[in-house]
């Protein structure tokens, strides 16, 4: 079937995106859904650091490239094999497919899936398939994180999309794929803070904000940290009992037992470590340059008994964890709409990445009327 999607042609471009057009809008050729996988119709499709960290080349992938891999959608049809979504069902769109029997799938999310780690390096779908195309039979282009929801529909492996009920709304439904996931994850599964616990976040974009959300839905007192001011003015309105900016975090002798750093930097990565207390948990969920590097005390950590752990999308089983962020967001203790700071047409796409880059936004969603 013939769509319309938003192509990476190259990485590493020059910023501003909107003037080096690493990005094209353009008709592209999608094969039907093979055996366990599915066709969604993209409804809405939230746009992510790890989109812009393939956009900048910190996170080279194959390219051609269609992005975008948090969305939901409604299921138009169904491959061989799948007999448990039936079509019309809305999906959250998930960009870690779990095959369920790995070494990776057995750590109940702490590592991720190994074939679909795979399958994601290489840009194709579990399995190895492509069912993207510029025309029919002609060069293929490359899958996103086994989802490129930048369009007007995608073909995804059944292990890549979770079910929700139909009062669950698109934009809604989107965030759960990877911001809530990722962030709200690193405090459920990673850092599991106790009961009356204070929980730092430093970084306050879309993963940061949803980690600061999901501790304050479940009675933590959370404090904010951000290098911009209406990110922490955002973080109040939100319902954080304090938003200060790193320096002045670390100047004020402020620690907490759970510390999520989730800005994607060396010196987030620091900040955190230096606000979180003897005995505390650092969680970085922060997707930095592979060639930053941070200074860290061994002694600091031995001596204060610390822990740091690595929280790949949040150390989560979507199947598992996707309806807890639903039953919070139905008890209305999880406002998740206040994520969404802006929602545009796919043919802005490059002007999004550029808002994203420069630290303005929270979450933007494209939304694809019917």
């Amino acid at each position: 079937m013939r769509i319309t999607g938003a192509v990476l042609e190259r990485i590493g471009a020059a910023p501003p995106f909107a003037a080096s057009r690493p990005i094209t809008v353009g008709d592209l050729e999608l094969d039907p859904p093979e055996s366990g996988e599915l066709l969604v119709r993209i409804e809405a499709a939230g746009i992510c650091h790890s989109d812009l960290s393939v956009v900048d080349g910190n996170r080279p992938r194959p390219v051609p490239l269609l992005l975008g891999h948090e969305a939901a959608g409604i299921v138009e049809a169904t491959g061989s094999g799948v007999s448990d979504i039936p079509v019309g069902t809305r999906v959250v769109m998930t960009f870690l497919p779990r095959c369920g029997q790995c070494d990776g799938c057995r750590t109940e999310g702490r590592l991720p899936c190994i074939p679909g780690s795979a399958s994601n390096t290489a840009g194709t779908l579990p399995g190895g398939g492509i069912r993207l195309h510029r025309d029919t039979g002609a060069e293929p282009v490359h899958h996103h994180l086994g989802v490129s929801a930048f369009a007007t529909h995608a073909v995804v492996s059944r292990s890549s999309v979770v079910a929700v009920d139909d009062d669950v709304p698109a934009e809604i439904a989107a965030l759960l794929g990877c911001a809530v996931l990722t962030g709200g994850g690193a405090v459920i599964n990673a850092g599991r803070p106790a009961t009356g616990d204070t929980v730092i976040v430093v970084g306050l974009g879309g993963v940061g904000m949803a980690a600061l959300l999901v501790a304050a839905a479940l009675g933590h007192d959370v404090i904010g940290v951000d290098m911009v001011q209406n990110k922490l003015d955002s973080a109040l309105r939100l319902g954080a009992a304090r938003a200060l900016r790193p320096d002045d975090a670390v100047d004020a002798g402020i620690l907490a037992p759970v510390v999520i750093e989730a800005a994607g930097s060396a010196r987030a990565f620091e900040t955190a470590l230096a606000l979180t207390s003897p005995g505390g948990t650092t969680v970085t969920v922060g997707l930095p340059g592979p060639d930053a590097r941070a200074t860290v005390s061994p002694l600091v950590l031995t001596a204060e008994a610390r822990t740091v752990i690595g929280s790949y999308l949040g150390s989560a089983v979507p199947e598992r964890d996707i309806p807890r962020y639903v039953e919070l967001w139905r008890a209305g203790r999880l406002p998740l709409e206040a994520l969404v700071s802006a929602r545009i047409d796919l043919d802005q796409i490059a002007e999004a990445m550029d808002r994203l880059a420069s630290g303005e936004e929270l979450r933007q969603l494209v939304l694809f009327p019917r």
